[in-house]
């Protein structure tokens, strides 16, 4: 054979070398000039530049040996049906770092955008989950390449998979549901959360079976991520943090309400000021609800920043609304009936 013939093929590997160092280099500048990520997208090249320069250098290899000799047989075995081989076991590695790199990448944009602890179990488990199915696809598609029949395989794996699924539908379920909390996220950590008027805590963990709630006694309530989806959730951080706090208080019959009403208005609104539990960019104000048996009952609403914080705050009011009672002759009337005999 000619030394020309040589030189074709080997410049076809020199050039698929340097065409996969530009590819590298082009998606690094790409993903530099899309996201402004700095080292993530340095992580994110890192895991998948491997791969991409294994896909090319053996393109450019097969290009090379199929123009030397297109028949070109190893013990029978056709070359070009080798490099099928590597081509479906190549782009399958490429295909999995992409999709690993891609979810490793979104954790840990949410974990620096929530500055939350978001739980890494689930994703980790999606990631091997993904990455096992690829590759049985990818033994799938080898096997029809060597003349393998693979009806009978997935029959077989229809059959199995059928029998894991109805073996483990729980824990499907709980998985399933605990990935819809994760990429929904109609709870995440830290908020507090109340399930169906029964369970109230702040949420710790998200995994791929249970969501783990601490509750204001520092106890942990266990849930099965299924459950948790199918609860009616009352979120005490969504949309915002801050919580109105309803204070019920019942006055005397014989009280002037316009000065009932701005002696709390005062009171909330030095409290506002002074307490470090409160809303500061909320209004105090009071609603007459009704008459009662023993009094006029009457609503005030004060803001404090979060359902924690409510507790002193309601605390400091109360002390507060009592001493400036007390202060203007304004009565809290005791349980009273007045019964007229004829």
């Amino acid at each position: 054979m000619d030394i020309i013939n040589w030189i074709i093929p080997l410049g076809i590997l020199i050039f698929s070398i340097i065409l996969s160092v530009i590819a590298i280099y082009i998606l690094r500048r790409i993903l530099k000039t899309s996201t402004r990520t700095g080292i993530i997208d340095d992580t994110f090249v890192n895991e998948i530049k491997r791969p991409i320069k294994i896909v090319i250098i053996l393109a450019g290899l097969a290009i090379g040996f199929y123009y030397i000799n297109p028949d070109f047989k190893i013990d029978g075995i056709s070359l070009f049906l080798l490099y099928k081989i590597l081509a479906v076991v190549s782009l399958t590695y490429l295909i999995t770092k992409i999709i690993s790199a891609s979810i490793n990448l979104y954790v840990h944009k949410k974990r620096q955008q929530d500055k939350s602890s978001i739980d890494r179990t689930l994703f980790h488990l999606l990631k091997r989950t993904i990455v096992i199915t690829l590759y049985v696809i990818a033994l799938l598609v080898i096997f029809n390449t060597v003349g393998i029949k693979i009806g009978p395989v997935l029959a077989g794996l229809g059959i199995a998979g059928l029998a894991v699924a109805l073996a483990l539908q729980d824990t499907l379920n709980n998985f399933f549901s605990g990935l819809y909390l994760t990429l929904e996220r109609p709870i995440k950590i830290g908020d507090y959360i109340e399930l169906d008027k029964e369970h109230k805590g702040y949420v710790k963990e998200i995994g791929w079976r249970s969501t783990k709630l601490k509750t204001r006694e520092n106890n942990i309530i266990i849930i099965p991520n299924s459950k948790l989806s199918q609860s009616t959730v009352i979120n005490y951080h969504q949309p915002f943090t801050n919580l109105k706090v309803q204070i019920p208080l019942t006055i005397s019959y014989k009280s002037d309400l316009n000065k009932v009403e701005k002696i709390i208005v005062q009171t909330a609104k030095k409290i506002r000021d002074e307490s470090t539990e409160s809303d500061k960019n909320s209004e105090p104000h009071i609603r007459f609800e009704g008459f009662g048996d023993s009094g006029i009952n009457l609503t005030a609403n004060i803001y404090s920043k979060d359902y924690e914080n409510q507790f002193a705050l309601k605390d400091k009011f109360m002390k507060a609304v009592f001493i400036a009672f007390n202060k203007n002759k304004i009565e809290i009337p005791y349980p009273q009936r007045v019964i007229h005999r004829k």
